[in-house]
């Protein structure tokens, strides 16, 4: 139980990523592959110390198919405060916004009066929108530029 243990730190980890992984409840969540969410506390380490591959292991878990799973809006917290600490390496940041175009790529399951999981998501990556921008502008016609591009299209704020 991670009560009783000493939390996890990197660092490769800034502290406001930190924060934002540790404030979360991941054992009261059900995953998207039915289990509790705690094990997917490890994953967002692991992306928040820039490993491309944990951000495509979030599938599944996080988002299946055209739908989001009820862990989306606090693993996409994490996700946008990895993105505000700028991951320097190109690789992560391509990864990254794979996985912001795959929470944006599902249905939208909210109702005119509340935010379902895909609306608490989008409010999360709505923060980044400069850096999204400064991504796409920084080197036209790359992976992560067309990444960005989708994210923004999707959004609807593609100008």
């Amino acid at each position: 139980m991670r009560g009783m243990d000493k939390p996890r730190s990197s660092p490769l980890v800034p502290d406001a990523v930190s924060a934002e992984i540790l404030r979360h409840d991941w054992g009261s969540v059900e995953c998207g592959c039915g289990r509790s969410a705690e094990h997917l506390e490890e994953t967002l380490w692991n992306a928040a110390e820039g490993h491309p591959a944990a951000f495509h292991a979030l599938e599944g878990h996080v988002f299946a198919g055209s739908r989001l799973r009820p862990p989306a809006p606090a693993a996409c917290g994490v996700l946008m405060a990895v993105w505000a600490a700028g991951p320097p390496r190109l690789a992560t940041r391509e990864a990254l916004l794979w996985a912001l175009l795959a929470f944006l790529n599902t249905e939208d399951d909210g109702s005119s009066h509340e935010a379902g999981l895909y609306g608490q998501c989008a409010a999360f990556i709505r923060t980044g929108l400069p850096g999204l921008r400064r991504e796409r502008a920084a080197a036209p016609g790359s992976v992560a530029a067309a990444y960005a591009d989708g994210v923004l299209a999707l959004l609807d704020l593609s100008v």
